[in-house]
């Protein structure tokens, strides 16, 4: 800082916060951008519902020039797929005049059968059903192509489309089967019941939501009738007007916007006072089974761990025994008794719930102690050598990476989680991009929050943690017209507007807090101006 300029340590993110807080009571299903693949699914299976041509519109203009719907990589097969059979099912149905639309099915078609389906299953993202949704959409997607009239198909690539290697149809059926006879199906189950030609055996009037899920919803609605579910009907409508016609998923997201919104800004030392609506819905992690993320979905040991943690911020804290019902031989899963993979995050998170537990209460169990000192081991030897942490529920190596740097540099016990959080903070610093960003395909707010959060907890050299944190700090408050792109796994990734838009004023908080210390002056920590994206 030259001489004579000013220091300047505002408070602006009380204001940001407070406004944001102020979102969670209004908008108590959460916030979540628009999703291709969810409102593909109302395309293709519930054109009664109001807004159907304003999905079509929004896939179509969705599309990328390459043909394909989504993000980079192997991420976008599944929005491609749901988008393509969509848009199939409009053309036989006959009912859009708006657009040429065999010229974007055919280059979806392309997309899927020159690129993204001849990927091998072992290449693909780890996204939720992965081997459920993509068969059942292929087959959806042959279907139609056999049942188009001559005109339209001479238009359209016509070779059967098959699966990705090492990827079969097993499953899918096996569970279909399930369905025709009766058997019971697990709840998180719910979250994909339009590909399972399943409806909820516990539906009713006074059902909101299945499984977290629009076009689940709307599946059984479809199934049933639209009266036999009125609460249902309402929150779908509802959805349809906030968003002008596409649907966001996963919602309701309730519990799991909270919690992080909330833990993330106290952690970071934002000033909240969250109404008491709000605080009701976290405090039902104190139940024996834990919380869920939302209506219609299990339980689960990551929303369970970070509501527990938000809970202990806010000055209420609660006994997290609730999270023995979720330790392995590994760790902790993340839903009681099946899981496929293993998740660092959740892990990372249950170190937070009960550090926090035993710094209120040294003279804890032992148990709490034994667990603390094992995730201080587990989490760093999942570390990988170069020093990032890579997890399945976020694509960005940043968010896993600051999610175990947070929880380590807090709570973990011994040399090797320290360890572990100098060679993280040294990632950070050697990949920050010439823009002052980080990101995993180019900078974004998101991904650079999360970097400046893991320098301002680790220990590292101070004017070279100084100049990245500036750099950051001001990549925040660049005017850009940037988005925030979905990086959260969900069946396709998605965006939670709300949860980005807090870990950035933490971010902001926090590196304003560092900056002044260190006599840098800072720019207005306000609200950073963004839009979302799907």
């Amino acid at each position: 800082m030259s001489e004579g300029s000013p220091r300047v340590l505002a408070e602006p993110t009380t204001d940001a916060a407070r406004e944001l807080i102020a979102g969670l009571a209004l908008r108590p299903w959460g916030q979540v951008a628009p999703s291709v693949y969810e409102s593909g699914r109302l395309v293709a299976g519930a054109a009664w519902l109001p807004g159907h041509h304003r999905r079509i519109g929004f896939l179509l203009r969705e599309q990328r020039p390459d043909g394909a719907w989504g993000p980079p990589d192997g991420y976008a097969l599944v929005p491609t797929l749901s988008a393509t059979d969509a848009l199939l099912a409009v053309l036989a149905d006959g009912g859009w005049a708006g657009a040429d639309l065999p010229a974007p099915v055919a280059r979806g078609l392309d997309a899927l059968t020159g690129r993204l389906l001849t990927t091998h299953a072992r290449a693909l993202p780890d996204t939720p059903a992965l081997d459920l949704i993509v068969p059942a959409l292929v087959e959806s997607i042959n279907d139609r192509l056999t049942r188009l009239d001559r005109a339209t198909a001479d238009r359209l690539p016509r070779p059967p489309l098959t699966l990705p290697p090492g990827l079969g149809p097993d499953r899918l059926r096996a569970v279909r089967a399930a369905v025709a006879v009766g058997a019971a199906l697990p709840t998180k189950l719910a979250h994909f019941y339009e590909v399972l030609d399943a409806t909820p055996a516990d539906g009713g009037p006074t059902l909101t939501a299945v499984g977290a899920s629009p076009a689940a919803t709307a599946a059984w609605l479809t199934a049933a009738g639209p009266d036999a579910g009125p609460a249902a009907h309402a929150f779908l409508r509802e959805l349809i007007r906030e968003n002008d016609g596409p649907v966001p998923c996963p919602t309701p997201i309730t519990v799991f916007e909270r919690a992080w919104v909330l833990s993330g800004l106290r952690r970071a030392g934002v000033a909240v006072n969250p109404p008491a609506t709000v605080l009701r819905t976290l405090a039902t992690a104190t139940a024996a089974e834990g919380v869920a993320t939302g209506e219609g979905l299990p339980t689960d040991a990551d929303t369970t761990s970070v509501t527990l943690h938000a809970l202990a911020r806010l000055g209420r804290p609660a006994d997290p025994a609730s999270l023995w019902a979720y330790e392995t031989a590994d760790g902790f899963c993340t839903w009681p008794g099946s899981e496929d993979g293993f998740s660092l995050t959740t892990n990372a998170h249950v170190l937070d719930a009960f550090g926090q537990h035993v710094a209120a209460h040294p003279g804890a169990d032992a148990r709490y102690h034994r667990t603390i000192e094992r995730l201080s081991i587990v989490l760093p030897a999942h570390q990988l050598a170069d020093g990032p942490w890579q997890d399945r529920w976020h694509a960005s190596p940043y968010y896993a990476t600051a999610c175990c740097v947070l929880a380590l540099a807090e709570f973990g016990r011994g040399g090797t989680a320290a360890e572990a959080v100098d060679r993280a903070a040294r990632w950070v610093l050697e990949s920050q991009r010439a823009d002052g960003s980080w990101g995993r395909w180019g900078g974004t707010a998101e991904e650079t929050a999360y970097a400046l959060q893991v320098l301002l907890a680790a220990p590292t050299g101070a004017p070279r943690v100084d100049d990245a944190v500036a750099r950051g700090h001001a990549y925040l408050h660049r005017p850009s017209g940037r988005v925030d792109p979905p990086l959260w796994y969900g069946k396709e990734l998605y965006c939670p507007t709300a949860i980005v838009r807090a870990a950035v004023l933490a971010a902001c908080r926090l590196a304003s807090v560092h900056l002044a210390d260190a006599d840098r002056s800072v720019v207005d920590c306000g609200y950073p101006a963004t839009k979302t994206t799907t």
